[in-house]
């Protein structure tokens, strides 16, 4: 499995080509809801993306795994949206896009451990946690994503990231089979999990007990510092370049004096330098080029080749 701010959950032998009957079958029976041709920018942060055959809506872990199946049993390919941090090109996405928004459950169990499937957005998490007196997710603040995305994706700012609060995760795989993982056993690198191919639909976190007012306190400093330093206003999918050794990409960028610079309707932010906005009517093709711009402006000047942390999946 693979993430965007999105996943890929490959299907053995996918075919090199199937039908709009293909896809029908494979979602057949689904008790979630099932839209066709979805124009997938209502799905991103970004505002950006062309349609997939499908969206489906799993309304639980049961329906998520029957997809799974019947995608498999039909040769269609899967994709699951789960965070802010992609850009799905102009094309979009053939077969099936799994959207884990109807799986929102929290509960808390013994020893501070919050249990949150995969469809939680992380602000609805984190408050859910200072209304516990649960601290150890402070550093998400402002982290718009769901839980599935920001455990793919490893997902972290300066203050933490999301291996630090992980106990274990609940994932279907690609035989459309229930099973647990223990954080031992997963390998988290810099903004990414190595996980076994499938579905993450919901996670473990091992929490501390805290005063809520001092949780509460660092979690709105750090919204505040958020505001003040990333263009939180305007469509985007966070940070486009991974920082590179001992550098900070938004440095580079800003050195370069290309704050402010556009291809189309995608612009480099004037408020973060490693935020690239959507100022309206921005497309994938845009936001590519500009991508492509800052990437050989940089090389040029610093000889620094800066790798994408932003996720691009689709057809162009």
């Amino acid at each position: 499995m693979r993430r965007g701010d999105g996943h890929v959950a490959s299907v053995a032998k996918v075919r090199a080509k199937f039908t709009q009957a293909d896809v029908r079958a494979a979602v057949a029976g689904l008790r979630g809801s099932v839209s066709f041709q979805a124009p997938l920018r209502e799905y991103t942060s970004f505002k950006i993306g062309g349609p997939a055959d499908v969206v489906v809506e799993p309304v639980d872990i049961e329906d998520v795994c029957l997809v799974v199946r019947q995608a498999r049993a039909h040769k269609i390919p899967l994709f699951v949206l789960g965070g802010t941090n992609l850009l799905v090109r102009d094309g979009g996405i053939r077969g099936i896009v799994v959207n884990l928004a109807r799986l929102r459950g929290i509960k808390e169990e013994p020893g501070s451990v919050l249990y949150a499937e995969g469809g939680v957005g992380m602000p609805t998490l984190i408050g859910y946690a200072i209304r516990h007196s649960l601290a150890g997710l402070e550093w998400a603040a402002g982290i718009p994503g769901t839980v599935a995305g920001c455990v793919v994706m490893n997902a972290g700012t300066k203050l933490g990231e999301m291996k630090d609060s992980i106990k274990a995760i609940c994932m279907v795989n690609m035989k459309g089979q229930v099973v647990e993982l223990e954080a031992a056993q997963i390998r988290f690198e810099y903004r990414r999990a190595l996980l076994p191919r499938g579905i993450v639909v919901g996670v473990w976190l091992q929490l501390k007990q805290g005063v809520r007012s001092e949780i509460e306190r660092v979690v709105k400093d750090y919204l505040r510092y958020r505001r003040d330093t990333q263009p939180l206003a305007m469509p985007s999918a966070g940070c486009v370049f991974k920082n590179p050794p001992n550098d900070s990409a938004g440095r580079l960028i800003e050195e370069a004096n290309l704050k402010g610079v556009r291809v189309g309707g995608a612009e480099v932010s004037m408020k973060h330098a490693n935020f690239m906005v959507n100022r309206g009517r921005a497309s994938a093709a845009d936001v590519t080029a500009l991508i492509r711009k800052v990437r050989s402006a940089i090389r040029r000047r610093a000889g620094v080749h800066l790798e994408l942390e932003l996720k691009i999946v689709g057809k162009a």
